[in-house]
């Protein structure tokens, strides 16, 4: 079973980060807990929206301190990175993919399944302090943007002009930063 997930992962970034160890997430494959995970997130990728060649949903947003936004509000303006003049990077902290309380990782971040806004507001500061060079907002407690997106517990999108042109897979298997850099490469 080992050799099968560590197959899969070589699809992905996950088997090259040196703190995301087989170890600490392998043995938990196929558990309650993750079946209740994957469940649950097939369950919220049911009110997709997203899709390549139309238009990208504006859904609901907090700022990290606590001011309600949207998704269409940081189409422009924001450009870090080497791709500064083709496009605007935008984090959404969704709901915690692997809270202690939840489908829990050994020698993962200690965040319990976000109860209100103010947890997870406070959750994506942990994120922040990775200094991701983007502006992290966070999903509302209904989960909206993760449904309409299909984002759970991680997704890429490039979108232009209020329009999805590319939609990655779900991660971790399906989530390859080196896809978005050729869609974005093709932009300049």
């Amino acid at each position: 079973m080992k050799k099968i997930h560590l197959k899969m992962g070589e699809k992905s970034t996950m088997t090259q980060n040196p703190k995301f160890k087989y170890e600490d997430w392998g043995p938990s494959f196929f558990s309650l807990a993750f079946i209740k995970t994957v469940l649950s997130v097939n369950w919220c990728s049911l009110g997709l929206e997203a899709f390549e060649g139309f238009a990208a949903p504006d859904t609901a947003l907090f700022t990290l301190d606590g001011q309600k936004t949207s998704i269409h509000r940081f189409l422009k303006g924001n450009r870090p990175l080497d791709f500064s003049d083709v496009a605007d990077f935008l984090v959404v902290y969704l709901a915690e993919a692997h809270a202690t309380d939840g489908w829990a990782f050994v020698n993962n971040v200690d965040i319990s399944v976000h109860k209100n806004l103010e947890e997870r507001l406070a959750a994506a500061q942990t994120l922040v302090k990775e200094d991701p060079l983007c502006p992290v907002v966070v999903d509302e407690m209904t989960n909206i943007t993760a449904s309409k997106y299909g984002a759970l517990p991680e997704r890429l999108y490039v979108i232009q002009s209020g329009k999805v042109i590319y939609q990655g897979g779900i991660g971790p298997w399906g989530y390859n930063p080196e896809e978005v850099r050729k869609v974005l490469e093709k932009i300049e």
